[in-house]
């Protein structure tokens, strides 16, 4: 039962700062699915710097990685959304945007697990 209570608990946290992050941003931008990019990538960073520090750095809890990498991560990234997104801007016509929505979100979310995973070897 702890278990599923950590996983919720970090799901309920990620979800609720997916959403906030999204409605930011839409304000900001329009065509381009830019928030579900943002929330890809910085989703991307968080995991690859929290599943290595916690790995090669500090010793913690395993619960933490229910918490963090299941939880928060799982709810908080968006790959489900990204993958509609994309699809939508193909149907729309709209090629050459969601054939760099495909380009950008691969490669900027490896460069945030990777860079992540940098951050957390440093310290």
């Amino acid at each position: 039962m702890q278990t599923i209570l950590l996983i919720s608990l970090g799901a309920a946290f990620g979800a609720n700062l997916r959403y906030f992050v999204a409605q930011q941003v839409a304000k900001l931008t329009t065509a381009f699915p830019h928030g579900t990019l943002i929330i890809n990538v910085t989703g991307s960073f968080v995991l690859g710097f929290f599943l290595i520090w916690t790995t090669d750095r500090v010793l913690v809890d395993p619960r933490w990685r229910l918490l963090v990498a299941i939880g928060f991560c799982g709810g908080y990234t968006t790959f489900s959304s990204y993958a509609f997104e994309t699809f939508a801007l193909f149907e729309q016509g709209q090629w050459l945007s969601a054939v760099l929505n495909i380009l950008f979100s691969n490669a900027l979310c490896l460069i945030g697990v990777v860079l992540g995973a940098i951050l957390a070897r440093s310290l």
